[in-house]
C-alpha cells in the first residue's frame, strides 16, 4: 500500500468543503504533507499541517512547496463579496493563481470544486463565472484536471446566512423526493470525501463530476 509519498496543496481550507477535505488529507496515510494556502492562519494544528498565510491577489511573486497534489475549494457569494467584481476576484482570479503557482510548483493534479450548472454562457452571473473558470483551468494543461460540480451545499458554516439555512432545511426534508440524484443537496462531508478519493483514481486528462456522480463517490 502507497504510505506516507505524496504531497498536498490546499486552497481554502476554511471554507464549508475545505474545511471537511482537510480532515480528510491529514487523515489519509497517502499524505505526508499537507499545505494549506489561506489568508490567515487556521485555528488548527497537526503533525502533517504546514500552513502559509498569503495573498492570493499576489500568489505569483513567491514559490510554492513541490507537491504531486492540489485541492481548490475557495468560494463565496455575491452578497458576502459585495458585488460582481469582489466575488468574481475569488472565483475565477483567486482560483486560476493558485492553480498557476501550483503547476509551477510540480503539481500533477488538480481538483477544483465549481458548481452544478458552470457555464460560460449561462446568463445566471454566478454560474458564467464558474464556467469561465473551469474553461481557463481546462487551458493550463493538468496532467489531470479534475472539476467537482456539487447542487446545493449542506452543512453548517461559520457565518449565518439565514435565507440558505431555511433552504437548507426544507432541501433535507424534500431530499428524499427528488430525483435524479444530481438534483438532490448534497453534504459538504460527501463533497470532500469525493474529493480525496478522485485524487487516488482520476486518470489523466479532464474529468468532470457532477454532483449525482459526487454523491457516490463520498458515501
Amino acid at each position: 500500500m502507497e504510505t506516507q509519498t505524496r504531497t498536498a496543496l490546499v486552497a481554502g481550507a476554511s471554507g464549508l468543503v475545505g474545511g471537511f477535505l482537510l480532515d480528510a488529507l491529514l487523515e489519509d496515510q497517502r499524505y505526508r504533507e499537507v499545505h494549506s494556502l489561506g489568508r490567515r492562519p487556521l485555528p488548527r494544528q497537526h503533525p502533517k499541517l504546514v500552513q502559509h498565510t498569503v495573498d492570493f491577489a499576489r500568489l505569483g511573486d513567491e514559490a510554492l512547496p513541490p507537491a504531486q497534489d492540489a485541492f481548490c475549494t475557495l468560494g463565496t457569494t455575491i452578497k458576502k463579496a459585495g458585488s460582481q467584481e469582489a466575488f468574481r476576484a475569488v472565483d475565477h482570479d483567486a482560483v486560476l493563481a493558485f492553480a498557476s503557482a501550483a503547476k509551477k510548483a510540480g503539481v500533477r493534479r488538480l481538483l477544483v470544486v465549481t458548481a452544478l450548472g458552470s457555464n460560460t454562457r449561462s446568463r445566471v452571473f454566478y454560474n458564467r463565472v464558474k464556467g469561465e473558470t473551469e474553461e481557463a483551468l481546462k487551458a493550463m494543461g493538468f496532467e489531470s484536471l479534475v472539476i467537482l460540480q456539487p447542487s446545493l451545499l449542506l452543512g453548517e458554516r461559520a457565518e449565518s446566512r439565514l435565507g440558505e439555512h431555511v433552504a437548507i432545511i426544507a432541501s433535507r426534508v424534500l431530499a428524499p423526493l427528488l430525483r435524479p440524484l444530481a438534483s438532490r443537496p448534497i453534504e459538504a462531508r460527501t463533497v470532500a470525501r469525493a474529493m480525496v478519493s478522485l485524487a487516488h483514481t482520476a486518470p489523466g486528462g479532464v474529468r468532470l463530476a457532477p454532483s449525482g456522480e459526487l454523491q457516490e463517490l463520498g458515501r
